[in-house]
């Protein structure tokens, strides 16, 4: 993108008057984008799609506050701060991606004031929420959405519920977990947000517990090689004979390396910036850190191309990549990046079973 045509954008975005146009932008845009997808840098690119993703959902929330305004509730009449998980918490969203997110605000002064409190942001966020499926992000089907009270509330409740988990590391709580190592904040404030994370980051070194837990979970997902070096693709359904690039390529790489930063203290959300981050302090050795920035990317671009436009016009994402969309040069590099994520898998494994015991 020239620097014109994103100082054009951004103009366009900051004036838009409702979710209609915004929509408008982001279809205008996400078609260009769609067009020169084979002949651009994939993280370039992907960047790119992020950062209009984040334009577009800032412009969302200002216009959420003027329609609060339009209703006689006023401005936010606390501090707040929406955070934004999973593919957006990373800056990792698709053309399809969902809304996972969450809602923090400062703590209220008493009861009065916490139903107060409770009122204004829940109608926030609601708005927020329907602002952005009209704009064509569709919501979290797990429900990790601020549009739902359990992730929206005053900062001092968020820090219970993160005690919460600690306190009882069942597979859905570590779930959560690893959920809220994604977080960024994408509007409100920065240091509401950080007091979250940095709570988050502190208490996760001190648990081992978790850390055994956390790699449980991260382990689920399998890279999707076989024993003999061979592509495994789905077998049964309507799927028959696709490639599961989401979750047996991209999510296990992601995992990995989600798992190792927040062991290590990194605080990057993004694959990318984590990979660096761990390269950087010495964790990671440069020659592997290399391959595996060369894998996300070739999974990062191999995602986007298992999307599909919906009747609606949304476009819809189930992470299958159909064979004949598999380029002949991208089948050994592919092979490679899986081999080398099923490699780490294991290292991973091996080191904390070693560390923390089980099975």
């Amino acid at each position: 993108m020239s620097i014109l045509h994103k100082e054009r954008l951004l103009l366009d975005i900051k004036g838009a008057g409702n979710p209609d146009s915004l929509r408008s932008i982001r279809e205008e845009e996400q078609n260009r984008l769609e067009a020169v997808l084979s002949s651009s840098p994939i993280m370039e690119w992907v960047e790119e799609l992020n950062e209009l993703q984040d334009a577009l959902i800032a412009r969302a929330l200002e216009l959420v506050m003027a329609e609060m305004a339009r209703l006689g509730l006023g401005a936010p009449p606390v501090p707040y701060a929406y955070l934004l998980f999973g593919s957006g918490g990373r800056s990792e969203q698709t053309m399809s991606s969902d809304q996972d997110s969450g809602l923090i605000y400062e703590n209220p002064a008493n009861e009065a004031d916490a139903e107060r409190l409770s009122r204004y942001f829940g109608t926030f966020a609601s708005t927020a929420v329907q602002y952005l499926i009209s704009i064509g992000y569709p919501p979290c089907e797990g429900n990790v959405i601020a549009s739902n009270p359990e992730w929206c509330m005053p900062i001092g409740d968020w820090e219970r519920k993160l005690d919460g988990w600690f306190a009882d590391p069942s597979w859905e709580n570590v779930r959560y977990l690893l959920i809220a190592a994604d977080a960024r904040l994408v509007a409100g404030d920065a240091e509401l947000a950080a007091r979250w994370t940095n709570r988050f980051r502190r208490d996760v070194l001190g648990h081992p517990v978790i850390a055994r837990r956390m790699m449980e979970n991260t382990l689920r997902h399998k890279a999707l090689i076989g024993v003999f070096g061979q592509l495994l693709k789905e077998r049964y359904g309507e799927t028959a004979g696709t490639l599961d690039i989401k979750y047996g390529a991209y999510i296990p790489m992601v995992n990995v390396f989600r798992l190792l930063a927040v062991r290590s203290g990194i605080r990057e959300t993004s694959t990318i910036r984590r990979i660096r981050a761990l390269e950087q302090a010495g964790i990671l050795p440069s020659e592997e850190a290399l391959l595996a920035t060369e894998a996300i990317a070739l999974f990062m671009q191999l995602r986007m191309l298992a999307s599909e436009r919906s009747e609606d016009g949304i476009r819809i994402v189930n992470g299958k990549l159909p064979a004949a969309k598999l380029k002949r040069e991208w089948k050994a590099p592919l092979k490679n990046a899986l081999k080398l994520c099923r490699k780490l898998q294991r290292q991973i494994e091996r080191e904390l079973r070693s560390r923390f015991g089980g099975r």
